[in-house]
């Protein structure tokens, strides 16, 4: 099987490396790579966003699957025109992806559905916004409907700066066409999960669940990021739980696009949710594998990923062919001087084939680049460190020893990863709850 990987991260390095795993695979090309993916992979100059290109490379190629890896491509109709095309897709179609693309559309679909989530408005009027927030009080969660690379989320302490936050996105455009409308959602308290699960629109099978780190410093303080860290499984939610969020959020949304919105999904599904004491409240949909939470939940599942994925892809998913492992894994990133701010690029990255050789270990690469043969900073996050082990407290130990080996500079990164896990556990050996 020859396999075209759409994307250039950490989360498409990931993919690369478990797809590179199945014996069934002959070849992997990516659009357009990265230094790290490039060692397992041909790597070829077309973007992400060039969907006629793309297009044209699997037709020429021959390629037997693509796989979409970030969002912006989904949500401008890559599925489709590939389907169109007769090509093997493994992504969402357009229509689909608008649980990414618009955060308000996600929210009608959720209501429609009986899916528990946040009261949220969407309004294009700021007058009306700040009425919301009053109406909430603070704290207040304020969002940009659209795509903001992970940026367009912001919790107000205050109702000065949740007017702050609308004026930052209806008045100022600061994210764009990403920023049209407005939410005004109601704060939820909890503890944050991802569940990811395949769909072929409709039988799901759902990998571990995990707990990204989106603060950019220790102790959950700092901007928010793209994701400074993952680990899995998050024992936050056990077996049971776990259940309920198949059944109740990932099957009653493909089921209600499907009979809805007449739009089948056929992908990976991930659902970010706030764990509270009313029990799992979805705070938002990705239509694509999540970065960095794919470094971990990939090291942990049990079947051929190239398999599985051309199962969804031709809407024949068997839930029996995977599982996950009894193992833990964590991932940290090591990140550009001044992310998620302004940093410089081109500074060479030491100690990469060591912590590549250590146990247990495997660095993923998110923004690198090769430069007279060597490998230096491309990017904000720069690479994600993945350890793994039989517990959560030797993934860890794994993931920071790696780490300890990278230097470049101005690299930083968050020393208390699953600092969570490890603090609500009743056993820290194990990092993990019982899940009966």
């Amino acid at each position: 099987m020859k396999i075209l990987v759409v994307g250039g991260g950490g989360r498409e390095h990931a993919l690369v490396w478990k797809l590179a795993q199945s014996p069934t695979v002959t070849d992997i090309i990516a659009a357009p790579g990265n230094a790290g993916i490039a060692e397992l992979a041909r790597c070829l100059p077309v973007a992400a966003d060039d969907i006629k290109g793309l297009v044209r490379l699997a037709s020429e190629e021959r390629c037997d699957l693509t796989v979409i890896g970030p969002e912006i491509p989904l949500t401008m109709g890559i599925a489709d025109r590939f389907a169109d095309e007769g090509l093997a897709v493994f992504g969402p179609s357009k229509s689909a992806a608008r649980l990414e693309g618009s955060k308000w559309f996600a929210k009608e679909l959720m209501q429609r559905a009986g899916i528990p989530t946040a009261r949220a408005w969407a309004t294009a009027s700021r007058e009306e916004a700040i009425s919301h927030v009053r109406e909430l009080g603070a704290p207040v969660v304020i969002k940009a409907d659209g795509l903001a690379a992970g940026k367009g989320v912001m919790i107000a302490a205050s109702e000065d700066e949740a007017i702050s936050a609308i004026d930052a996105v209806l008045t100022e455009g600061r994210f764009g066409a990403a920023g049209s409308h407005v939410l005004v959602e109601e704060y939820l308290e909890g503890e944050e999960a991802s569940i990811l699960a395949f769909t072929d629109g409709r039988r799901i099978a759902a990998l571990a669940p995990s707990q990204d780190h989106k603060r950019a410093l220790d102790g959950d303080r700092g901007p928010n990021t793209g994701g400074m860290g993952a680990y899995a499984p998050a024992p936050v939610v056990d077996k049971r739980m776990l259940a309920d969020i198949e059944r109740d959020v990932i099957m009653a949304t493909v089921r209600t696009l499907a009979e809805e919105y007449d739009a089948e999904y056929r992908g990976v599904l991930y659902a970010g949710l706030m764990i509270t004491d009313d029990g799992p409240k979805v705070l938002e949909f990705n239509c694509r594998f999540g970065d960095p939470e794919t470094q971990v939940v990939l090291p942990l599942l049990d079947g051929d990923l190239a398999e599985i994925m051309m199962s969804v892809a031709v809407g024949e998913l068997d839930p029996s062919s995977l599982g996950v492992t009894d193992q833990a894994a964590a991932c940290v990133v090591m990140a550009s001087g001044g992310y998620p701010g302004a940093y410089e690029k081109g500074k060479r990255i030491h100690g990469l084939e060591i912590a590549g050789s250590m146990e247990g270990v495997v660095v993923f690469h998110a923004g690198t680049a090769d430069s007279k043969g060597a490998t230096v900073t491309a990017g904000g996050r720069v690479l994600g460190v993945t350890g793994t082990g039989p517990a959560l407290p030797d993934a860890l130990d794994r993931a920071y020893a790696g780490v300890a080996a990278i230097s470049f500079d101005g690299e930083h990164h968050r020393t208390d990863i699953a600092h969570r896990a490890l603090e609500n556990t009743e056993d820290p050996k194990t990092g993990g709850r019982d899940g009966a």
